[in-house]
């Protein structure tokens, strides 16, 4: 099977602290470390991880961040094809406390491929599922070139005319609360955490699902929604159904809240 990811990259920067800072607080982090993340980066290695592969579509800032992100993803298993940008690459920082939760900050534009830049977009003809963050309207039409095409409604600018076979964001983060698409997608997916989700699909069709239990202690949250979005682009281009493909998703999404960082929890084809 063939999967591919059309989308951003941050540079992330997390420090782990016992509690978030309040203003005018100053608190010692008890580690730190950096990572190539972002939604599509993480739903790219998750691809990878379990099809043993996936392509990823990008821009990068002509910048040592766009370098070193590039070198770690390609180290993780992914396969990326960048357009460079005359620009910084964007980050951010990321706080951990001792329950897992991450809290957010990102600086600068985010940096998506467009359908004009030099990419092999020809390979997305072979691939049975994509997942797209981001782009303007002419890559959204090079990622319709796939089977099953799975998006954020963070990438619904560039989505209008466009048919998504699913939709899938968080029912908790405003930025993720978008208008109807026009066309509207066949199923659309809305993730509430630790209480599951509900879904909505054609011809009235609807239903939810229930959150997977999580073999172990939660050690970081960060990714954990991106990494459901990457299980539930795998399963729909697999074939399963869409009971099948959430609950698959949700195990993959409770996986990553047992490792540090975005990839170490996630799940493997093994």
């Amino acid at each position: 099977m063939r999967f591919a990811v059309v989308g951003h990259v941050e540079w992330i920067e997390f420090a782990r602290v016992s509690h978030m800072p309040v203003a005018g607080e100053i608190i010692d982090a008890s580690d730190s470390f950096h990572e190539a993340a972002g939604s599509a980066a993480v739903a790219a290695v998750q691809l990878a991880k379990l099809g043993g592969g996936a392509d990823f579509f990008t821009a990068l800032g002509d910048d040592e961040r766009g370098g070193l992100a590039a070198a770690r993803l390609t180290e993780l298993g992914v396969t990326v094809h960048a357009a460079r940008r005359d620009a910084a690459t964007r980050w951010g920082f990321v706080h951990l406390d001792d329950h897992g939760e991450r809290t957010i900050t990102i600086v600068g534009e985010r940096l998506v491929p467009h359908g004009a830049d030099p990419l092999p977009w020809e390979r997305l003809d072979a691939a049975d599922a994509v997942f797209v963050s981001g782009g303007d309207a002419s890559a959204m039409r090079q990622a319709r070139r796939a089977r099953v095409l799975v998006a954020t409604p963070r990438a619904a600018a560039g989505l209008s005319g466009v048919q998504v076979d699913a939709l899938v964001g968080s029912g908790h983060d405003r930025l993720e609360q978008v208008d109807p698409l026009d066309p509207p997608p066949h199923l659309v997916v809305t993730t509430r955490g630790a209480e599951g989700g509900e879904w909505h699909g054609t011809e009235h069709r609807r239903g939810t699902w229930k959150a997977a239990a999580i073999d172990g202690d939660v050690v970081d949250a960060y990714g954990a929604g991106d990494t459901f979005a990457g299980g539930l682009t795998y399963a729909l281009g697999a074939g399963c159904d869409t009971d099948a493909a959430l609950a698959f998703a949700a195990r993959c999404g409770a996986a990553n809240l047992r490792g540090r960082g975005p990839y170490e929890g996630q799940l493997t084809e093994a």
